[in-house]
């Protein structure tokens, strides 16, 4: 573990201390749901003005502090009961109904509670921590994953990180992805971090392993948002709301899976965009290996997920201004595969 680094120091790390992920700046959306503990059931009867009203609507005038959308979860669920049966959200009321709402509480309770989560710590001072983050884990509480992330193991680690935004999280990796994240400790070293972010000065290196044989090296400078028709993507786009991107890259070797040609690519990140390194190499029409949105379904087989790793990470310290890199060796299941395809590194 590294300790008392001087400027401009390369923190290579054994083996064992592989599984690292690193790759934008948190644009993560709030989650929308309110939160409330659970309380003692609503009894609630119903009179004229109600009449002709469907039920979700006459429940949310009813009990404002829930929204509509959670009142039609409760619903559905059937933790609202008319006349002493299951409510249904389109049912018209006629006014003298006897409704008894049993409250839940919002999937999102709990999501900034501490958990003892393992986490694999390559460096740490009293102004940051970096974090080999492993494939598989979640870094932020969002829809679907409100425990179990690397913010709820952070706060049980570090409780004061409670007083800080996003408990220190300045930028994430996607789920599957594994490599190097760097968390702010205080309030100072949060707000220096996300200013090295947006100026471009933090160094971020990745290895990805994409099908087919691209250039030497490369710099795929295109703006991404949103794709049009497909939600969960991102995609190269020219439109008005687009964010700049720009991924550098070089072809470190090649080797084949089967009959098929792959490469091994360093990517460099000026920009930190959603899905940017996945994009970007699809967008020349070589997309990495196993990735399960931008990747070549028919060749799924041979990875479990997108071969991606956040594998070196340089910044300016956000208390003395020295710099200090890190990089970590890759991880088993990509060394693996990379010696599957006949490529060893050295």
């Amino acid at each position: 573990m590294a300790k008392n680094v001087k400027p401009t120091t390369t923190v290579i790390l054994s083996k064992s201390d592989e599984d690292i992920d690193f790759d934008e700046v948190v644009e993560e959306a709030e989650a929308d749901e309110e939160f409330s503990p659970v309380v003692e059931n609503i009894d609630i009867k119903l009179t004229s003005d109600a009449c002709g009203e469907r039920l979700d609507k006459t429940l949310s005038k009813l009990v404002p502090q829930y929204s509509r959308s959670r009142i039609q979860q409760w619903i559905e669920a059937g933790f609202v009961e008319v006349d002493g049966k299951p409510g249904k959200g389109k049912m018209t009321m006629l006014g003298d109904e006897h409704i008894i709402i049993q409250p839940q509480a919002a999937p999102d309770e709990g999501a900034y509670s501490p958990e003892d989560i393992p986490l694999n710590v390559v460096y740490e001072d009293n102004s940051i921590v970096v974090i080999n983050k492993p494939a598989g884990m979640v870094v932020h509480p969002a829809a679907g994953n409100w425990s179990g992330t690397l913010l709820n193991g952070l706060l049980y680690r570090w409780p004061a990180l409670n007083g800080v935004p996003r408990a220190g999280i300045v930028h994430r990796l996607d789920k599957d992805t594994s490599g190097l994240m760097v968390v702010a400790k205080t309030l100072v070293a949060h707000t220096e971090l996300v200013r090295q972010l947006q100026d471009r000065s933090v160094k971020r290196e990745y290895y990805a392993l994409v099908w087919g044989t691209p250039n030497v090296s490369g710099t795929v400078d295109a703006p991404m948002a949103r794709h049009p028709r497909d939600r969960i993507k991102m995609a190269v786009s020219q439109s008005v709301i687009a964010k700049p991107a720009v991924t550098h890259f070089q072809r470190i070797a090649a080797g084949m899976l089967e009959k098929f040609p792959v490469s091994l690519v360093a990517c460099q990140l000026e920009t930190g965009r959603t899905h940017q390194i996945r994009v970007h190499m699809q967008s020349l029409n070589f997309p990495l290996v196993g990735d399960p949105l931008y990747g070549k379904q028919h060749l799924a087989r041979f990875f479990p997920r997108q071969a991606l790793q956040a594998r070196k990470l340089g910044l300016s310290h956000p208390e003395t201004g020295e710099h200090i890199e890190w990089e970590i060796p890759v991880a088993e299941d990509f060394s693996d595969l990379l010696k599957q395809a006949g490529i060893h590194l050295a």
